[in-house]
């Protein structure tokens, strides 16, 4: 992030919702222009957001999820293009996962009775590019051009300080979820425009922030939806909506009972389940890398190491132009890329032109560990570069 911020001036806020992974003893003392908020309790995202937000003083702000790896000159293209149009008070990108797919929720549509229905019955599977009914997701727009649209993701949400005065910040009855869905609409209902940008595209790994597969994140998601139905629309429409979605969480919670016994365990540890990997690094950051996975016997895993530049490296399989070639060659399951002599802007324009079904994992430049995630349903994958920690 401190990459994005380079060129413009930025305040950057980390707000930690009582973390107890021993964040707070980690960054104790680093990042300097950093400021920390350490809450005490888990007081969801709406208020930790507005935690920060009253303290920002900011013409745009960023609302970012942890989860997600920027490109260097993202911050300045989103500010190129409020300033390019008046109207807008909201921002979002083109995300991908860590597999490189599109995540669909980059842009969204208003929840109405049949949208939901659409979305919940698998019609929006079935026709994802039909204006009627792909409208969750707004897949008649495409993903490589800008639209208005009505909703944005939370996970990357650029606001205007003008829309953000007169609405307010996060409704804080939002715990988690729908609180993206409720901003947005205000947003748009105080006058204001909301623009999906295609011009920079973010790595959001998801998964990352909750347990994406259990009874408890149905019900909350689905509780939030209906909080903001309950809000926004009329009493006919609510009810309706009601009925539905507590239909819905039954169905939910009955399939994931049937489906418990055949479910594999979660395994958080990267490069596990048999996968091997291409490593993208230069032979300095190649080398922490492959001692941090020695001293966890997973060197096995790994197929060797891609060159950086175009010279010749005998201590390499090839260069980075070669690397489709190599893919081909060696049909690894994944990426690892560091960043240390080639930008995210790079890595995340080289991932667009790779075959699908690749996991890509990143190692940031004076990071102290590999992240990742291979399936966007799931929590994120990582390990540590210190010989220290488990």
């Amino acid at each position: 992030m401190a990459a994005a911020c380079k060129n413009i001036h930025a305040e950057i806020f980390v707000v930690d919702n009582n973390s107890t992974d021993g964040s707070h003893d980690f960054f104790e003392g680093r990042f300097a222009d950093v400021k920390f908020i350490w809450n005490k309790e888990n007081i969801g995202f709406s208020k930790a957001n507005n935690l920060a937000l009253n303290q920002a003083t900011g013409e745009h702000i960023l609302f970012l999820n942890p989860d997600t790896i920027v490109p260097e000159d993202c911050l300045e293209k989103c500010i190129s293009f409020f300033h390019q149009h008046s109207k807008t008070g909201a921002v979002g990108v083109k995300m991908i996962d860590g597999s490189g797919d599109f995540l669909k929720e980059s842009k969204r549509g208003f929840p109405s009775p049949f949208t939901a229905i659409c979305k919940m019955t698998g019609l929006t599977k079935i026709f994802p590019r039909s204006q009627l009914f792909a409208r969750y997701y707004l897949g008649h727009l495409a993903e490589g051009k800008d639209h208005e649209v009505d909703v944005l993701a939370g996970a990357f949400m650029m606001i205007d300080r003008r829309a953000m005065d007169i609405t307010g910040g996060f409704d804080e009855e939002y715990f988690m979820y729908a609180e993206d869905i409720d901003l947005s609409y205000r947003i748009r209902k105080a006058g204001f425009r909301n623009y999906y940008f295609s011009g920079t595209i973010i790595v959001h790994f998801k998964g990352e922030s909750t347990q994406k597969q259990s009874f408890a994140h149905i019900r909350q998601f689905y509780g939030a939806m209906l909080l903001f139905i309950n809000k926004h629309y009329s009493s006919n429409t609510a009810y309706l909506y009601n009925a539905l979605i507590k239909t819905t969480i039954g169905l939910k919670g009955l399939l994931l009972k049937v489906m418990a016994p055949f479910k594999q365990s979660e395994n958080n540890q990267i490069l596990s389940r048999g996968r091997s990997y291409l490593v993208v690094a230069s032979a300095e950051e190649y080398q922490k890398i492959a001692t941090a996975l020695s001293h966890r016997n997973l060197m096995k895993n790994v197929i060797g190491r891609i060159s950086l530049n175009n010279a010749f490296d005998r201590s390499a399989l090839g260069t980075l132009s070669m690397l489709p070639d190599l893919i081909r060659k060696h049909k690894p399951s994944g990426i690892i890329f560091s960043n240390s002599e080639v930008s995210i802007k790079d890595i995340i324009s080289i991932i667009q032109t790779l075959p699908p079904g690749l996991h890509y994992k990143f190692h940031l430049k004076d990071s102290c560990s590999i992240i990742g995630s291979s399936d966007k349903d799931s929590k994120g994958e990582y390990i540590s570069l210190i010989k220290s920690e488990t």
